[in-house]
């Protein structure tokens, strides 16, 4: 009997290996923009616990471009990979930095109004707190199929899946999948930026105007 398997739930991970002086940059600039803007926009955070929510443009502040080439470099690959039109490319539209103290944790959430929407961990001390994602359709959740116990639950049936922050690490996925991150159990900060990103047509290149004398 075959089997074939349609409407995958596709994610990206992407470990950056020569990461840490753009995290050093970028913690300075996540707590300098707490310190100019203490109370920020808690819309998915604890704030009652310390947590912390910046506004959403960061993405249009030219200190985080080495971040933004980063993440461009992850799209392009995903675009090719998925053969997207050419005539169009990924760019993030909004960008945000949520500083997590310990005891914190983020509410299960989607991000509306765009096509995908991405994590890169910046400070991620041991147990800060996983990230997990649970399957969105409503029928894995009405009907929950029991499984053997002495065999791995296959892949592909997994209702949640859950990543590891690490210090470099960068995970892009569906912006329609629920996803929530575990409390910080760890003694210090974890600290991340977030991104959405949606598909524009691509500008035209600018072409030199050679006049002749």
């Amino acid at each position: 009997m075959e089997r074939t398997n349609y409407f995958p739930t596709m994610m990206y991970l992407l470990d950056i290996e020569d990461h840490l002086e753009m995290n050093k940059t970028l913690t300075s600039l996540v707590y300098a923009e707490r310190e100019r803007n203490p109370l920020g926009d808690n819309r998915s955070n604890t704030a009652q616990l310390g947590s912390w929510h910046s506004h959403s443009a960061l993405q249009k502040q030219p200190e985080y471009a080495e971040l933004l080439a980063r993440i461009d470099f992850a799209t392009r690959q995903i675009s090719g990979e998925l053969g997207y039109a050419t005539d169009h490319i990924l760019k993030v539209n909004l960008m945000w930095a949520i500083i997590n103290p310990p005891g914190n944790s983020n509410r299960v959430h989607i991000h509306p109004g765009c096509l995908w929407s991405g994590v890169y961990y910046i400070q991620a001390p041991e147990a800060c707190g996983d990230i997990e994602f649970i399957d969105s359709r409503t029928a894995q959740i009405m009907n929950p199929v029991r499984y053997r116990p002495d065999r791995q639950m296959p892949r592909d049936c997994w209702p949640k899946v859950n990543y590891t922050p690490k210090p470099g690490r960068m995970i892009i996925f569906p912006s329609w999948l629920y996803h929530g991150v575990f409390p910080n159990m760890s003694q210090a900060d974890r600290v991340v930026i977030s991104f959405n990103i949606v598909q524009v047509a691509s500008e035209p290149a600018t072409q030199a105007i050679i006049i002749g004398r």
